[in-house]
């Protein structure tokens, strides 16, 4: 899954991050996964709640430690890092987390939250650190007085504009978006999501946009994973898997997205996806999918399949193919 070029900036390989629940339960929360991302690209990482989407996400900028495989970042593997490297390390990849409310400190006034990151990295002091506040702050479509302000004085939409000028604080390289918009209202959702697009366009960031509502990712990514039960079973470019999902998963979640033309939306065939998703901490034998899949085979309870190549650049793991 390598890209031969020189501009991977992200390698991820076969990437394990495990929860022990007790003395026996193993919560398998992100099972050997493989995917690279090229510099100023958008890579989206998609899949119902607890596919293992935000701790792969959490396990890249090093706010978990893999439990196996590894991560390189511009080809270093980032576990081994440690005090000057670890922390450039961290000012080069951010993370804008999915509830704005939970991520910012509600004793500390929106100036402090952005500033602290300048203060961590020496970046800024004095009448330069404010100055640098208030530009951030401008940059994210906020005033220079609302860094007096405190967290709770803001809307869902403003706060996670703050969160993204505090990610941009440091300026980093490369932003792990972790469902940015799923806790906003819908007519501030698409407001956020082209301030991610033009951040990228004038900063030349690279994202990993995380996500469960498909028809956004559409919107905005280069590339598009599909994660199911801490697996990736599907990963194409966008406008391949939009035109050709492979995955049954797949053709269930892109069903799901609705037709804005209503006589086409009544006609067309959803695929509604039945069962229950297993628990990751006893996955079934063979392919974690075969639950829930209309064109199950005795094969896909035994054998677990592997992501192959199917088509050029387009991968999946499934027993069809």
């Amino acid at each position: 899954m390598s890209h031969d070029t020189q501009d991977t900036v992200l390698e991820v390989i076969n990437l394990k991050k495990y929860f022990q629940f007790g003395r026996r339960a193993v919560l398998k929360a992100v099972d050997d996964v493989t995917f690279s991302v090229r510099k100023g690209e958008v890579f989206g990482l998609v899949g119902e709640s607890g596919c293992g989407k935000t701790t792969a996400g959490r396990t890249i900028v090093g706010l978990y430690s893999p439990t196996g495989g590894k991560i390189l970042y511009k080809g270093e593997d980032t576990s081994t890092l440690k005090g000057a490297e670890l922390k450039r390390f961290k000012r080069r990849v951010q993370m804008i987390f999915q509830d704005p409310y939970a991520s910012l400190d509600p004793r500390m006034t929106v100036g402090d939250i952005i500033g602290e990151a300048l203060d961590i990295h020496n970046l800024a002091r004095g009448k330069e650190r404010l100055a640098r506040i208030h530009e951030l702050l401008s940059i994210v479509g906020l005033s220079a007085e609302h860094a007096n302000r405190f967290p709770h004085e803001f809307s869902g939409g403003q706060r996670q504009r703050i969160g993204i000028a505090r990610a941009l604080a440091v300026d980093p390289e490369f932003i792990v978006a972790d469902e940015p918009i799923s806790a906003l209202d819908v007519s501030i959702q698409a407001q956020v999501v082209n301030l991610l697009s033009r951040l990228r366009e004038q900063r030349g960031l690279t994202y990993i946009f995380i996500a469960h509502d498909l028809a956004m990712v559409k919107h905005l990514s280069d590339n598009v994973g599909v994660m199911y039960l801490g697996r990736l079973v599907e990963l194409a470019p966008s406008t391949e898997l939009y035109k050709n999902p492979l995955h049954p998963y797949t053709e269930g979640l892109l069903s799901a997205i609705p037709i804005p033309d209503p006589r086409l939306e009544r006609e067309r065939k959803r695929i509604v996806l039945q069962g229950e998703v297993p628990s990751p901490v006893n996955p079934p034998k063979g392919c974690r999918f075969q639950t829930r899949c209309r064109h199950v085979k005795p094969v896909c309870r035994e054998e677990d399949p592997k992501l192959k190549q199917v088509a050029p650049g387009h991968f999946t793991a499934c027993h069809l193919y």
